[in-house]
């Protein structure tokens, strides 16, 4: 009787358990459906979610930045009747306590992969640069760029705020700073001890006026000052910062010779789709961070039969195309000149042409071209954002 009996918890745990499996499958797949349909790019949203077994139900544990995402898995599990236990967490953390906002606090902070130092350097913020803050962990912060990126900064590199001292900085009198690389100072005077150094498209909050000098104040308080001669009232610039093609040139011009650096986007150093994010941000347009998500933005100019339709301005994407079964890769952007030349980063910001007569023609980049988009005649349209409707810069961040 007794062999009979446990036969028969056995029988029953093993149905249980297979049903389990079979409510484990239905539910990674729509796990697997969300993210496709949802988070095609991982660089700019967070939904990492998977599945633990309980005594009770399966549950569902994990951290995603879209709480829109989450409502969207619940609604379909519900109708695929399977009983699950919610513990995903979205963020920002409840223990932010408020301080889900943030501005960068160096004249450049590198942001890392991952919450350590030694992690790669995936890209950049500059000075004055809003941000969400999500989480805190050992010393660092999860944050989401203008640009939607998401990265780690490392807690000297920002200021966290709650969204009062966000709407004041926003409403505050600022400027933005127009030189290539300089300081500011302690006293109205160059020869007075630094505060920091500044790159180019820094801003900071503005104070008054001293002689020569704009005396300002950093995101941690600190108070310093910076010459008039370099910098502008951000207002000002930002109602004047227009993406003409001459204006591009001139710009990307400015950073000839400035070295690579993977994960860079300021002065300092920058890789390929820095040096064109930057050119375009410092004339009042959000670009996204990587080649590989510009080139799906903007109007696509027709190179088929060779270049005579590129206009000055436009970018260049290069890379692997389709074959063998292998999916397009962009791997590299410049933005074109004239005359077959384009400018771009690699090794240093250069010049090279698609000419073959030229003495800078470039056969690597002339093989490994893909595709030109047109991004000047886009702004409002096709991916393409205006730094002043960016809802970090205009004060709409929530």
């Amino acid at each position: 009787m007794n062999r009979i009996i446990l036969t028969l918890i056995v029988i029953f745990i093993s149905i249980q358990i297979t049903a389990q499996d079979v409510e484990m499958k239905k539910l990674q797949t729509i796990i697997d459906e969300i993210k496709s349909e949802y988070i095609p790019d991982k660089r700019v949203a967070l939904f990492d979610v998977s599945i633990k077994k309980s005594e009770s139900a399966l549950k569902l544990v994990g951290l995603t930045t879209e709480p829109y995402i989450k409502m969207e898995l619940i609604k379909r599990i519900e109708s695929a009747k399977i009983d699950i236990q919610d513990s995903i967490v979205t963020l920002p953390s409840e223990k932010r306590k408020g301080k889900v906002f943030g501005i960068i606090n160096n004249s450049v902070a590198n942001l890392r992969g991952n919450p350590r130092h030694s992690a790669e350097l995936v890209t950049q913020a500059i000075l004055g640069t809003p941000v969400k803050v999500f989480k805190k962990k050992d010393g660092f912060y999860l944050i989401q760029t203008p640009d939607k990126y998401i990265s780690w900064v490392d807690s000297d590199g920002i200021k966290t705020i709650e969204k009062e001292q966000y709407r004041a900085w926003y409403n505050s009198d600022k400027i933005i700073y127009t030189n290539e690389y300089g300081f500011s100072y302690s006293e109205t005077n160059e020869n007075s001890e630094r505060i920091s150094d500044l790159v180019i498209g820094n801003i900071l909050e503005k104070l008054s006026e001293e002689g020569e000098f704009a005396k300002v104040k950093y995101p941690d308080g600190r108070e310093a000052f910076v010459l008039k001669s370099e910098s502008q009232n951000y207002n000002e610039w930002l109602k004047n910062a227009l993406p003409t093609k001459e204006n591009i040139i001139e710009t990307a011009k400015i950073f000839m010779g400035n070295p690579y650096l993977w994960g860079g986007t300021s002065a300092k150093g920058m890789d390929c789709s820095g040096f064109t994010k930057t050119v375009f941000f410092l004339n009042g347009v959000m670009l996204d961070r990587d080649a590989s998500q510009q080139v799906k933005d903007g109007i696509l100019v027709d190179t088929e039969n060779g270049f005579e339709n590129l206009e000055k301005g436009d970018l260049l994407f290069f890379g692997k195309k389709v074959k063998d079964g292998k999916r397009e890769r962009i791997t590299h952007v410049g933005i074109y000149i004239d005359n077959l030349e384009f400018i771009h980063e690699a090794g240093r910001v250069r010049y090279n042409s698609f000419d073959k007569n030229a003495d800078n023609f470039s056969k690597s980049r002339l093989k490994g071209f893909i595709r030109a988009k047109r991004i000047i005649t886009s702004i409002g349209e096709n991916g393409i954002e205006l730094i002043e409707n960016n809802e970090f810069y205009n004060g709409e961040l929530k």
